[in-house]
């Protein structure tokens, strides 16, 4: 088709539109098509509603809430601009009303063009549905040839990611945080990814929605590798996120982060956007899980391995001992530069609910039980 005329409200369509070779025919993105470095030239046709770079994790979470629940869009379509565009083809989503516009803005956007272009809906919720996608884009454009190549190569690349951790000695358990505040478990097609990876997420939702999950039942999955991967953001800005993470209970005695194995990711760019980079980010979290079997040759700035320890000194804390009650110093001792409990046996991550810090005499206690095998 030579008079296609491509509108993408999804990134992951973005993506896709220029590995099939149709960069020239897009005519206009949202405010996160950032991907290739071509898509940044393109109009913005649609922007949050929300000021959300002002916003916290916290507050993103109860404002986009509340306006799902009363009915109100998270996204505004400039409606002149798309009308000016003339779109022939508009690419968008039914997976998430957060992620991209969806059923009402598009309903109303469309309201105003003259004539109706071919809306192209992308839900995938596995792999397989995402190379689907690709098909679906390029039968719709009549660009042939490209998509089937692009799938061979990427699953040729999966194949041999599975081939090589099959041959670890275990499946790591692991454990991938998709937002922080409050805490989200992965969905979709990351638990897929993982698994190909070679690790097992036990709290995440293979092929579902990622949903809200308490940090006693992460403490109690006690994950050996722990991925921070905050959906719409940088490694940057994931690594400021997992630094919260580092005063929850139970934190230091994680095995992920006992054994320093807890990785903030470039979630735009390999995991949260369903297009062909999640390739990358299989052999991304096989580099991250198993090291000793896989390399990472992608960018140096696709992860970070985060200080899984407050950095000392800081003051002492008066802090309440959740066992006897009784208040008590947690700090650094004069002259050293960790806290007294670092120099004693790790114990299991409480699941109690509020679980804090115990006091010398209870933590020598408990450290006693552990090692009799005592309730």
């Amino acid at each position: 088709m030579s008079d296609l005329r491509i509108i993408s409200f999804l990134p992951a369509a973005t993506e896709m539109v220029f590995a099939l070779g149709l960069g020239d025919s897009l005519v206009g993105v949202s405010h996160e098509c950032d991907f290739p470095a071509a898509a940044k030239t393109k109009p913005i046709v649609v922007k949050p509603a929300l000021p959300l770079e002002k916003m916290s994790l916290r507050e993103i979470d109860v404002a986009v809430a509340e306006r799902i629940g009363s009915g109100q869009n998270l996204y505004e379509v400039d409606e002149r601009l798309l009308e000016q565009l003339a779109p022939t083809h508009i690419l968008t989503q039914e997976l998430c009303a957060v992620c991209a516009p969806s059923g009402n803005e598009i309903t109303r956007a469309l309201q105003t063009l003259p004539t109706r272009p071919e809306i192209l809906w992308f839900t995938p919720h596995s792999l397989g549905e995402i190379f689907a996608n690709l098909r679906e884009l390029e039968a719709a454009t009549g660009h042939s040839d490209q998509a089937e190549q692009i799938i061979a190569d990427g699953t040729g690349r999966l194949q041999k990611i599975s081939a090589l951790t099959k041959l670890a000695a275990t499946r790591p358990k692991v454990f991938c945080l998709e937002w922080i505040d409050p805490y989200y478990c992965c969905g979709h097609w990351v638990p897929e990814m993982i698994g190909l990876a070679g690790g097992r997420d036990a709290l995440g939702r293979p092929g579902m929605d990622s949903v809200r999950i308490p940090w006693t039942d992460i403490a109690a999955w006690a994950p050996e590798i722990l991925i921070v991967s905050p959906c719409g953001f940088s490694t940057e800005k994931a690594v400021e996120q997992a630094r919260l993470l580092l005063q929850n209970p139970g934190w230091s005695e994680l095995p992920a982060v006992r054994n320093n194995r807890v990785f903030a990711v470039n979630a735009n760019a390999y995991f949260a956007r369903p297009g062909p980079r999640v390739v990358d980010g299989v052999e991304l979290l096989a580099h991250l899980i198993h090291p000793e079997l896989c390399g990472w040759n992608g960018p140096a700035d696709a992860f970070y391995q985060v200080q899984t320890r407050l950095a000392w000194p800081l003051p002492a804390r008066l802090k309440l001992c959740s066992g006897c009650g009784v208040n008590f110093f947690c700090g650094p001792q004069a002259g050293k530069d960790h806290c007294w409990c670092d120099e004693l046996p790790a114990l299991p991550p409480s699941p109690a609910p509020g679980a804090d810090c115990l006091c010398p005499v209870c933590l020598a206690k408990a450290i006693e039980h552990s090692n009799t095998g005592q309730p």
